[in-house]
């Protein structure tokens, strides 16, 4: 059965996946998918770097806004919604575009990944957040490294939420999570897909980040955050540990200057970039493309298509 085509637009936060995308959908009468584990939340639109309905110009989005802020969302929720609307954009005629920067999220979709179904165990999982914080980190890690060592290789230690997320896996199926991946990684996907990898050079990127960030505050971050606050949604929320938020939050608490929690989220920023390159490099596919070698959109547009990259 002949592989129906798919669209892969990714690289690092703030290189401009999102307007080539939009550019790119009007060339070929595509639709997008976001594939950023952040834009599909309500309410926070400055702080994920949301088009506006004038800059989508009229080209369909899907997978933004529809979840609210205290809404579960994970990469088995992003693939079971994601594979609904690609059909439903291949029903339509188009062509599905799917751009973001969340690489976990994208190789799953295009991959196929099959995800077991487990019940969610808040007691175990609280259990482990409260030893994680009252030993420290490295409780809850050294249990995954006698059940899961090959999961250890792949996890820091510090990201208590995928350590715990392995050993409550462990807990409900028997099976290390890191079995469970491997076998998932090795199926073929259902997609004939072209991967645009879109970069830039260190410099020049973190420069981006940097002017993004202080036009986010003059377009009222600080406002937005505030919202959120007032309407109930907590900082301890998976969507509130967002870049933009996590960092603002302390700031509106009065435990930090505003001078501090910008440069922290210009630092974390930075950093989330860097380590969204390595992932990608680490996948070893798709068309690289330098952003900065190019004039404009059109022309980058021109080189890939012309390239056989579509």
């Amino acid at each position: 059965m002949k592989r129906k085509p798919l669209v892969v637009i990714s690289g690092p936060t703030a290189c401009g996946k999102t307007a080539a995308a939009i550019e790119l959908a009007k060339r070929v009468n595509g639709a997008i998918i976001s594939a950023d584990s952040m834009q599909v939340y309500k309410y926070m639109d400055i702080g994920t770097a949301k088009p506006t309905l004038e800059e989508m110009q009229g080209i369909r989005h899907y997978l933004i806004d529809e979840l609210m802020p205290d809404e579960e969302y994970s990469v088995a929720v992003f693939a079971q919604m994601a594979r609904q609307y690609v059909q439903k954009i291949y029903d339509r005629g188009k062509l599905p575009i799917l751009v973001g920067g969340t690489g976990f999220y994208i190789n799953a979709f295009v991959n196929d990944t099959e995800f077991t179904t487990t019940t969610a165990n808040l007691d175990f999982r609280e259990r482990l957040y409260v030893l994680a914080r009252e030993q420290g980190t490295g409780a809850v890690y050294e249990m995954l490294q006698k059940v899961d060592p090959e999961a250890c290789e792949k996890i820091h230690p510090n990201n208590v939420k995928r350590v715990i997320r392995a050993l409550e896996f462990y807990d409900q199926t028997g099976e290390p999570i890191s079995s469970h991946n491997l076998q998932q990684k090795q199926k073929t996907g259902c997609y004939d897909t072209k991967f645009i990898v879109m970069y830039l050079p260190r410099e020049k990127l973190y420069a981006r980040i940097e002017e993004r960030i202080d036009f986010m505050m003059i377009q009222g971050l600080e406002d937005e955050v505030h919202m959120l606050l007032e309407r109930g949604y907590s900082p301890d929320l998976t969507s509130m540990q967002g870049l933009g938020y996590k960092e603002l939050v302390p700031y509106i608490q009065g435990k930090r200057t505003m001078r501090e929690a910008v440069d922290m989220l210009k630092r974390n920023t930075r950093r989330f970039a860097k380590r969204q390159i390595t992932w990608f490099k680490n996948q070893n596919f798709g068309v690289w493309i330098n952003v900065d070698e190019f004039e404009n959109i059109d022309i980058m547009l021109d080189m890939v298509m012309s390239g056989n990259a579509l």
